[in-house]
């Protein structure tokens, strides 16, 4: 009589693993996949124009230093003229015009730049800057600079081209339209990622469009945190966003103080002429800039003459990079002495952080590290568009066009979450409309053609 082998507890049958239960948030997946694509397709184009452009901003840094190194740099000398003198030195050179800033020096081997407006062929809201070997008074050479940072030709046409394609106001709602949704859909692909199952997520040993998708999410989930960073610091000063947040930071307190330059003498006025076209006013410059480095306001600063006879000198500091020099004191013309100081440590949270914030998206913050960073994350986002599309045509087997993603994701969301959703979204398209409206937009299309598939007999769901 045999005996039936007995069954070890390895070889005997296991229970099967319960179906993890599905999150109370999984009602809203589909309608993230949904808004993930669509902005994908529709946004990615004016994206990729600005991945594109600001991969040659950040750059755009270290080549002006390489292409105007003559006007920029001179040799060391022993000792530097007064800048009173260097200013001089300008004014013969170039006469026209007037003396709207200087710059003295700010190292060894730079030269000082004195920057003048309303200079024939120069823009409104640009200067011509003449820069002086500080050393010898002898001018370099004079070049159109634009903003606070000095960019020259070549970084301004970059800048430019970034900013509004070299369409004036018109074009700047392209960039506010990138920044408005490069946010969602960084932040929707994080959702999608970790919504996904490890297995699901993995790169290594697929091929086709999951190695595609594995390959699109890994890079987004690495740059999704600097594209949002970029997404918020880009919309601070764009047009309709970024005069919703100036709105805010001022009822709140937080807006960017600045230094008062009335003179503040009973003498202002009466200390010398009132002609703004040397710059040499009351005491004269040197005197100015002696005031200003006795209150500690060191290198790089600028100076900048009043603008009429009741006002100020204005001398502050111009660096961006880290540790930044902010700090400005206005001197009386007549006087040279200090009639206000501004402190950037006595700066509200909200102004450091958007100075903060601009400054790192400029990549002027951390110098050639903060370029270089800027660079990866504008290839990066190059790349996952590139990649995005590739999706797109291979969820379509090679049709000429990939499928879309199916609709009816609003209505299997609960009550719960769609009311939230919408009130939050009609938020934000208040604060920045470059959202809201296309949003209402496309929730508007989808909706008439969600009606006209289901008169055809072909609506389809989100499953």
């Amino acid at each position: 009589m045999s005996t039936a082998p007995s069954t070890t507890t390895a070889e005997a049958p296991r229970e099967p693993t319960p179906a993890p239960s599905p999150s109370r948030w999984a009602p809203l997946r589909p309608l993230v996949l949904r808004l993930h694509f669509y902005a994908g397709v529709l946004v990615a184009p004016f994206l990729l124009v600005a991945a594109a452009t600001g991969f040659l901003y950040a750059g755009a840094f270290q080549a002006e230093r390489l292409v105007y190194a003559h006007e920029l740099t001179v040799p060391v000398g022993d000792r530097e003229l007064p800048i009173s003198q260097q200013v001089t030195a300008a004014r013969t050179a170039h006469p026209e015009g007037t003396v709207s800033a200087v710059r003295p020096s700010p190292e060894d081997g730079a030269t000082t730049r004195v920057m003048l407006s309303g200079v024939k062929g120069i823009a409104a809201d640009h200067t011509l800057a003449v820069f002086v070997d500080p050393y010898t008074g002898k001018v370099r050479g004079a070049l159109e600079q634009y903003g606070s940072t000095g960019a020259l030709p070549l970084r301004t046409w970059i800048d430019e081209l970034h900013r509004d394609l070299h369409l004036g106001q018109t074009g700047r709602l392209y960039s506010e339209l990138a920044a408005s949704w490069l946010w969602v859909i960084a932040g929707g692909g994080l959702v999608l990622w970790f919504s996904r199952r490890r297995a699901l997520r993995t790169v290594r040993g697929t091929s086709g469009r999951r190695r595609t998708l594995g390959l699109h999410g890994t890079v987004g989930v690495w740059a999704a945190v600097g594209f949002i960073f970029l997404s918020a610091t880009g919309l601070t000063w764009s047009t309709y966003a970024g005069a919703n947040i100036d709105q805010l930071r001022t009822s709140l307190g937080q807006s960017t103080p600045s230094v008062s330059a009335a003179a503040g003498s009973e003498h202002a006025g009466h200390g010398g002429s009132t002609a703004t076209g040397d710059a040499q006013h009351g005491v004269g410059l040197d005197a100015i800039l002696a005031a200003a480095r006795a209150r500690g306001l060191g290198n790089p600063v600028e100076i900048v003459p009043p603008a009429d006879a009741n006002s100020a000198y204005v001398v502050r500091q111009v660096q961006r990079s880290w540790p930044e020099k902010q700090d400005a004191v206005a001197v009386d013309p007549a006087t040279g002495k200090v009639t206000d100081e501004l402190r950037f440590a006595d700066y509200p949270l909200l102004a450091k952080l958007t100075r903060w914030g601009i400054d790192l998206h400029t990549g002027v913050l951390f110098g050639l590290v903060n370029q270089l960073a800027l660079m990866l994350l504008a290839g990066s986002l190059i790349v996952l568009i590139v990649w995005g599309y590739r999706m797109w045509w291979q969820r379509g087997r090679g049709s000429s066009f990939g499928r879309p993603i199916p609709r009816g994701a609003w209505a299997q969301m609960p009550p719960l979450l769609l009311v939230p959703c919408l009130a939050a979204i009609a938020v934000l398209g208040y604060f920045v409309p470059l959202l809201g409206i296309p949003l209402a937009a496309f929730i508007a299309v989808d909706v008439v053609l969600g009606e006209i598939a289901h008169r055809r007999g072909s609506r389809t769901y989100a499953k």
